[in-house]
């Protein structure tokens, strides 16, 4: 399985090295279109090579899923949280009802009325 996972980096990795040295003209970014740019008298613009602008965009899309995906999952965490915590509280109160049982009696068959 391992050998799987590292021949699937490994294309990944070929592709996206391809894509680099296909794609390394510089391009102009601008941050606003010029019809808008007009509104604020500003016209930011950078020079970058293509294969960036290209892989910054996956990243940047691959992060919004990602933020996207934890704030969904927000409230099945939070049942899950309480879940655990009144699992954790029903266990204490077992096992204090079950020394509650067993005061009073030999210690070797509370035990053994313990483990069965």
């Amino acid at each position: 399985m391992r050998y799987v996972r590292y021949a699937c980096i490994a294309v990944f990795a070929i592709a996206l090295v391809s894509i680099a040295l296909a794609n390394r003209a510089i391009v102009p970014l601008k941050v606003l279109p010029d019809e808008i740019s007009g509104f604020f008298a500003v016209n930011p613009q950078v020079n970058l090579p293509l294969f960036l602008v290209i892989l910054g965009s996956i990243v940047a899309g691959l992060l919004v899923g990602f933020v996207w995906e934890w704030i969904r999952e927000h409230g099945q965490r939070a049942e899950a949280a309480k879940q655990a915590r009144e699992m954790r509280r029903l266990e204490r109160e077992v096992a204090r009802l079950k020394s509650e049982k067993h005061e009073g009696q030999d210690e070797v068959l509370a035990l053994l009325d313990k483990a069965g």
